[in-house]
Parts: structure tokens; sequence; C-alpha cells
């Protein structure tokens, strides 16, 4: 029987799932499988999410990989953990040796934008601190998916596609490895198609083999560095050695009596901080809709720009998290918002390509994992024979030396892949997130608030038509986005364009615990080829 895997005339529902002794919410849903069997064979939600990660680098490479960076919130034993495994840039990596390359901002593709991955390194750093079972365990099934093969799923084909025939725009020969590991028959795998990838199975059993050591320290760090050198790359094996991930302390704001929390820069989770502090602060408008959605998109605009002025690595930043966060700084700015759309500005707080995956266990572990190689496949790098495939996160660094972004050896960027989490009366409520780049805050403002506020539960909350602000007073909505709130907004100012696919409008899972009875209740993404999969 002949069908079109990605052609859907009707619409589709699916309920909230609700589970009692454990979850895993994620894109892909042969790594959900994989994680809901780490917690069947006693593993705990911290393992969980990491055989699901590892997997995810297998079966939704066009996101993720062995090459990614990675940030996660833990809650263990009633508290919370952060650890950034976001990663440098290259020792040689200085503005003036860009320029003398001939370029006036950073590339998006080839060497050039790669800095050292984290991934590797926050898999066996959640390990080390909090798994259960043992390390090469939790990589098993990850190694046995990428051995045996898979079917692709329809999402994954559409991104894959996507990137075969943009890589296929360039002349280097440095894009080659990555046409012969993810594109052997010459195209895109399709549909269905069974794909494999032993390089990758190989590499992440060194990976396992070593708790990581192997990725920085071994010989998959020498395999790197020779495919740096031969391509006019910055990155050294001296540079991966170096490397270690950094646990953290979350940021929060209160919004509706909930403390949402995000890592703080430089993750710019500090966005949705700040949009949620503005709306926090104006008076409640029930029942308009057209206010309520004004305001979000407004207060989300205002916070972005605070974001693109002033995140980066906090050692760099002007102001500080707490001068971002400051009261009398987010009333101010909560104040701008007015009846119509505006071009934002940023404020003067000194004056006052992703994957996600949440998972949760019968312990009361909650985590919430966030691993991207940036924009698609990432660089177009795959170091020969290994399936790693590196991420392009440099490309966001700026080359003017005067922006608080700007490059720097040693220095990590500004970073787009933020986890998400609530607690409630100092007690867990979960996990959420939004892949997909910059929709990020914008998407964790809107699952927020329509849970908080609007009252939907998180499959609800999920399926909501999504808008995305771009520029100026532009702002794009899905194509099922409701035409009345489309018109209405446009009389306050905005510019809405509709977009037909929903595909970069976000990816998100959220896994909640009733505080009551324990039971846990999810939702995961119907823009992709998601599941979320209960005990």
């Amino acid at each position: 029987m002949h069908n079109n895997a990605l052609y859907y005339p009707s619409a589709s529902r699916r309920m909230a799932t609700f589970g009692k002794r454990g979850m895993v919410a994620t894109s892909q849903p042969l790594a959900a499988q994989v994680g809901i069997t780490i917690l069947q064979q006693g593993g705990n939600a911290i393992d969980a999410a990491i055989a699901t990660a590892a997997a995810l680098t297998v079966v939704e490479p066009t996101s993720n990989g062995i090459g990614s960076d990675a940030f996660a919130i833990v809650w263990v034993d009633g508290k919370l953990h952060g650890l950034n495994a976001s990663g440098p840039a290259p020792q040689a990596a200085t503005i003036e040796a860009l320029k003398a390359l001939g370029h006036d901002a950073m590339p998006n593709h080839g060497m050039l934008p790669v800095t050292v991955p984290g991934a590797p390194a926050a898999w066996a750093a959640l390990s080390e601190r909090f798994g259960k079972l043992p390390f090469a365990e939790l990589l098993a099934p990850a190694i046995a998916l990428a051995e045996e093969g898979f079917a692709v799923t329809p999402i994954i084909h559409q991104m894959w596609e996507e990137a075969f025939h943009h890589y296929a725009t360039y002349p280097d020969t440095a894009f080659q490895p990555w046409f012969d590991t993810f594109a052997p028959k010459g195209r895109a795998p399709r549909p269905g198609e069974l794909w494999s990838a032993p390089g990758h199975a190989k590499s992440l059993a060194a990976i396992a083999a070593t708790k990581a050591d192997a990725f920085y320290r071994g010989e998959l760090a020498e395999a790197i560095d020779t495919f740096s050198r031969e391509h006019g790359g910055l990155i050294r094996k001296e540079d991966l050695a170096a490397y270690q991930p950094e646990w953290v302390d979350p940021i929060s704001v209160r919004y509706q009596g909930h403390d949402i929390w995000e890592i703080p820069p430089n993750g710019s989770g500090m966005i949705v901080l700040q949009a949620l502090g503005m709306l926090e602060r104006l008076d409640p408008c029930p029942g308009d809709a057209v206010e309520t959605l004004h305001r979000r998109i407004e207060a989300t605009k205002l916070a972005y720009m605070d974001g693109f002025k002033h995140i980066t690595e906090r050692s760099a930043m002007a102001p500080t998290t707490e001068q971002m966060l400051d009261d009398a700084y987010l009333t101010a700015r909560a104040a701008l918002i007015g009846d119509q759309a505006v071009d934002p500005a940023h404020g003067n707080p000194l004056q006052g390509g992703t994957v996600y995956l949440a998972t949760a266990d019968d312990e009361g572990n909650m985590v919430s994992f966030i691993q991207s190689n940036f924009k698609g496949f990432g660089s177009g790098m795959v170091v020969p024979g290994t399936g790693i495939s590196l991420q392009n996160r440099g490309w966001s660094f700026s080359l003017d030396p005067e922006h608080a972004n700007a490059l720097a050896p040693g220095k990590r960027t500004y970073h787009t892949i933020i986890p998400g989490f609530i607690t409630k009366d100092n007690q867990a409520v979960g996990p959420f997130g939004v892949m997909g780049g910059y929709m990020q805050p914008q998407g964790q403002v809107q699952v927020v608030t329509a849970m908080i506020e609007d009252q939907l539960n998180p499959q609800a909350a999920l399926d909501m038509p999504r808008w995305k602000w771009t520029t100026g007073r532009t702002v794009e909505v899905e194509a099922d986005f409701p035409n009345h709130l489309a018109l209405a907004l446009a009389r306050r100012g905005h510019k809405i364009v509709k977009v037909a696919d929903s595909i970069s409008f976000g990816r998100g899972q959220i896994i909640l615990r009733n505080s009551d009875t324990g039971v846990l209740q999810g939702g995961t993404e119907p823009r992709t080829d998601g599941a979320v999969l209960p005990l």
C-alpha cells in the first residue's frame, strides 16, 4: 500500500498522557521507548534522560548529535540542580583570526563556527552525580539503534532532505563526509526507510567505555583535531581536553503563584523570565483574549531585545542576572506595553537545528534536558568514520569587538537552547521545553502562560496554534491560528504573516506531577514525531 507520510488532510487530536511510576516525553518514539526501558530496568529519571539523549543523536540526527551542546535542570531530593554543558570557543578563535580569513561576520557552516561540544560530557557528569545504572548500560540502546538501523520518521525525513539540498550548495570537500555518512545513497532517507550508522555506533561505544574521556582526551579527540587541521578549523585536541561542564544554580521568577526556572546566562532562558516577569506586573485582563495575546507578544519582544543586547558568557555581561530581573526594571519595561504594537528596543538594566526531552520516575526525580547542533545538522562537518556531526554554535558570536557577545578564545556564546522547570511552594511541578532555535523562549512563554493562566493541560498547551515574533512588528502565525485573533492583532499594529508549515514554530514536551497523588501528566509535540510514554 502506497501513501504519503507527510500528508494529513484531516485534523488529528490526542489526549494528555497519565502515568504513576514514570514518564518520558521527547520528539522521537524510539528515543522515548529507550528512556522507558531504562526506567523498567531500575534506572532513575536521570538515567532515562541520558539514555534518551544518546538515542536521539541516532534517531534524530537532523537536530542533534554526539557533537552537540547540552543543558539540564534536574530535580533530586527536593532541590533543583542546573548543568551548563555548552562549550567555549577554541583558543585560536579570535576576531582578528576570522577577519584575516576574510570574514566580516561569523560563518554559519564549515569548521570555523565549531566550538567545543559539551553533550558527551553532560551525559557523563549527570551519570556520575545522580545516576543509578552503570554509564555503559545507558548508551547501549543508542549503540544498538545505530548498528541495527531504524525506520526514519516523517518530520525527521523532512528536515534531513532540507539539509541535503542546503549542504549540496557548498563546493568545499570538507562537506563530503556529511554526504558519506548521512546520504550514502545520494539522497536523504525517505520516511520508513531503514538507516544505520556504524561509525556513530563505534563512537558511542568508545564514549560509553570511557565515560566520555575518549571524546575529550582519546581517539575521538585526535580524529576531531586531525579533521579540523585538514579543513581550516580552529578547534584542537587541547581545547577538548580542557573542557568541563559547569554545575550552576538555576534562576527564576514568580508567575501566577508558580516559580519558573531557567539556566542562567550564557543560556537565553533569561528572555523567558523577563517576559513572564513583565506580564506578572501588568493588571489582569480576564476574558480579553486579544489584550492577553497582545501583551504576551509585546513582553516577549521586549525581553528578546534585552537578550540580544546583553546575554553572553556571564563574566562578560555588563548587567547581572539580578539586575535584568530586578522588580523596578521589569515594572518599567512592562509599562512600555500599550494598546498598539511597538518596534521594540533594549533597555538598560544597569539603571536599576535542537532536541528536548523530559523524564520523571517514581522516586520523585525529574529532568528537563536539551541538546542541540544549533542549525539543523550543525556545521555540516562530520568527522570521517565517526558519525560525529559537529555543532555550529559559534555562529552566534559577533565579530564586533564592542558587542557583548563578541568572539573571544575560551568564551561561551549566547545560547538558544533552554530547559525549563516549574515549581510551586518549593515542590516540583515539572519540566518543560520547546526546542527550535530562536523560537524557544517565546515557545516557552506560550506554553507556560497556557498552562498556568489559561489552565490548559500539557497536551492542550502544546496543541495551541503558535505565534512567532521575528523582527520589529512582524509576527508569524501558524496556518490554523484563529483568523479573528489575527485580524484583531493587525488592528493593534502587528504585521501578521500566516505560515503554512509549522516546523519552525518549535517542538515541545511537558511532564507535570500532581502534588497530591503523585500522578504524572504529560504532553508531546504535535508538530513532530513526538511520543510521551508512561509507566
